[in-house]
């Protein structure tokens, strides 16, 4: 199949109030994160039937897809690839994970990187050096930051979570909103499963931490205590101040 091919059959999915509401959702105005993107207006859940159907597409049509103006052909190039990776060999695997991070710059808002980071590179540093994920996390490029923080949400989910707090010390004063919430996020996503771990990075950090990262890291503590932490009175034990032990 070819690019066209398949470009003319996703495009025919397009509803225009959709790509309206969309543009307006994904920040596309002048100055914003996802200044200039354009809309075809396809919901994700038919974009992930669409990946389906075109999973066995060659490497080479689904990466072009990648390059296009059109988010949501770019969100099905990334969903492609997801599935073409958990099924590949490891010379396919390869592949797609340095594709990826060569053209970090075309997974440019935060549904195409929180779609693909953890399954691809995550995935594909799990049992290999995880020096890659430094260099993103230290990247001028906002896309290559995120990539690195939500690529350790694979590893999260495995119990593992040196690699995010890493990182979230790297990133914990990060000036981009969407880095903010991406790293608030995984601390949460860390303290599910260990929540003496979170705490632990919160009390080193929590003082300097941008309030919407911290908000996003707390969301599930209970009341008082984010309170607490948002007010600064929580204690060296993680303990409200003033309530027994």
């Amino acid at each position: 199949m070819k690019l066209s091919e398949v470009q003319k059959q996703v495009r025919q999915l397009g509803d225009k109030a959709i790509a309206k509401h969309s543009q307006r959702f994904f920040k596309t105005g002048r100055g914003d994160y996802g200044e200039g993107d354009k809309f075809l207006g396809i919901r994700v859940p038919v974009l992930r039937k669409q990946a389906q159907l075109y999973k066995d597409v060659p490497f080479e049509v689904v990466s072009e897809l990648l390059y296009s103006e059109y988010h949501e052909e770019r969100l099905l190039s990334l969903l492609i690839l997801v599935l073409q990776y958990a099924k590949g060999n490891a010379k396919q695997q390869q592949a797609i994970y340095r594709f990826y991070v060569k053209h970090a710059k075309f997974v440019n808002n935060w549904d195409l990187v929180d779609t693909s980071a953890e399954h691809i590179v995550g995935a594909y540093l799990f049992n290999r050096s995880r020096k890659p994920l430094y260099r993103l996390a230290r990247s001028k490029l906002l896309w290559e930051r995120r990539i690195a923080i939500m690529s350790t949400y694979h590893y999260i989910k495995k119990n593992e979570f040196e690699e995010t707090l890493n990182l979230a010390e790297i990133l914990h004063q990060d000036p981009e909103d969407l880095i903010q919430k991406a790293v608030g996020w995984m601390l949460r996503e860390v303290g599910k499963r260990q929540l003496d771990m979170e705490e632990k990075f919160l009390k080193q950090h929590y003082h300097k931490m941008p309030r919407t990262m911290l908000r996003y890291a707390i969301e599930k503590f209970p009341q008082k205590k984010r309170k607490a932490y948002l007010s600064g009175t929580i204690d060296l034990n993680f303990r409200v101040s003033g309530d027994a032990k």
